[in-house]
């Protein structure tokens, strides 16, 4: 089984069993949805806040994932991230910390696939879609081409309401750049 299939059937199988929601997001996400595309590292959102930070902190280490030096809990709790590694492969694993309403939401509506025989949680089209347009940057921006080219299912309600309510904290119109990449796979 390649090393990204192994590590995120482990994490799933470990986050299920000590009881932390979770859903898998970024490039992983949209091997699922989209189109294949090289990433290096696994992210995933938790279904909790940073008052976990000890729990999260023993699953890695029971996993074999190693701190990344210089992780304080000053910094994972400003940022609201752990990022750990699998050292015999070099496998980043970014655990991030959630608080919102939305992403609490968007990990009940996870999707689960089966992975090396475990069933992993993942991001659904329309959330992996709202996460890369709230980043922002020019692969994130393919990666949703990448969905909308692969899905013609895509709850246009749900994205908007969310893309809608984001644009105001990134201060750019999402709907309308949403509206644009679909416009454009269609030609």
């Amino acid at each position: 089984m390649p090393a990204f299939e192994a590590l995120l059937a482990k994490t799933a199988v470990a986050l299920e069993q000590n009881r932390v929601p979770y859903m898998v997001i970024g490039g992983q996400a949209v091997l699922v949805h989209g189109e294949p595309r090289f990433t290096g590292d696994i992210d995933i959102t938790l279904g909790v806040d940073t008052d976990q930070l000890e729990n999260v902190r023993r699953i890695a280490r029971e996993l074999s994932l190693e701190l990344i030096p210089g992780t304080t809990d000053d910094f994972v709790k400003r940022n609201a991230l752990l990022t750990v590694e699998e050292k015999e492969t070099g496998i980043a694993v970014d655990f991030m910390f959630s608080f919102l309403p939305y992403e609490r939401q968007a990990i009940a509506r996870a999707v689960t696939v089966s992975i090396g025989g475990a069933l992993v949680k993942f991001a659904t089209a329309e959330d992996t879609i709202i996460h890369k347009l709230f980043a922002g940057r020019p692969v994130d921006v393919e990666d949703v081409k990448g969905i909308v080219n692969q899905r013609d299912d895509l709850d246009q309600v749900y994205l908007k309401k969310w893309l809608k309510e984001f644009s105001a904290v990134v201060d750019r119109d999402l709907v309308e750049q949403f509206e644009a990449i679909k416009e454009e796979v269609r030609r």
